[in-house]
């Protein structure tokens, strides 16, 4: 399968490049791997923020409301229960909560050939020769990216994140830059544009291409 293939400046390369179909040509029936995939990507990234205080935390409410019998009234024992305004929460979250989930490691491959086979299906698949950026510029990442035809949300794969492409890529928004090894089913189902350099396409390549399930 042979896709659009550029220079390192950008013009269109006289050899396209093929991609394996090993990698970029499965048959994708398990549309239900890459829903649990996609989430167990997002539940890792997810972080512990809500904290809640229970009624033990909550300042005041040690003196008994009321006397135990005798009022008529239900009792009591603190102002600061969870039934009460102002008191505090039965089961909210503590900051503690484990949100982390795992997918074996066939099946996580699996998801991620599934979806670089519909990028590729898409014509989202783009391979340029090298990318480089030795003063870390935005505007010429941008003009490159131009060059490729690449729009809107842009995933670039590469063998190695140098601090000049990531400072480069930095203050666009639409890109998003990624190791080789490291492409997933977040990214990918996300971007409108792959583009992969050539040392990176054989590193992706190589990757998971080992195995058939």
């Amino acid at each position: 399968m042979a896709v659009p293939t550029f220079t390192a400046s950008g013009t269109k390369a006289t050899t396209p490049a093929k991609l394996d179909a090993k990698v970029f040509g499965v048959e994708v029936t398990n549309h239900q791997l890459l829903r649990q995939a996609y989430d167990v990507y997002l539940s890792n990234g997810r972080d512990n923020l809500a904290v809640t205080k229970t009624r033990g935390l909550v300042s005041g409410g040690g003196k008994k409301p009321w006397k135990q019998k005798g009022t008529g009234r239900a009792r009591f024992g603190s102002s600061r229960n969870p039934i009460w305004r102002g008191g505090g929460i039965a089961f909210g979250p503590t900051g503690a909560e484990n949100y982390t989930k795992k997918l074996p490691v066939a099946s996580k491959r699996l998801a991620i050939r599934q979806a670089l086979t519909l990028a590729s299906t898409d014509n989202k698949v783009v391979v340029i020769e090298k990318i480089t950026s030795k003063e870390g510029k935005t505007s010429e990442l941008a003009k490159l990216l131009t060059k490729l035809g690449a729009k809107r949300n842009i995933l670039v794969v590469v063998t190695e994140k140098t601090p000049e492409l990531v400072r480069a890529a930095a203050n666009l928004s639409n890109v998003s830059i990624v190791a080789a090894t490291y492409v997933n089913v977040y990214d990918t189902l996300n971007a409108d544009t792959i583009v992969f350099t050539a040392d990176a396409l054989k590193a992706t390549e190589a990757w998971l291409a080992g195995g058939t399930k």
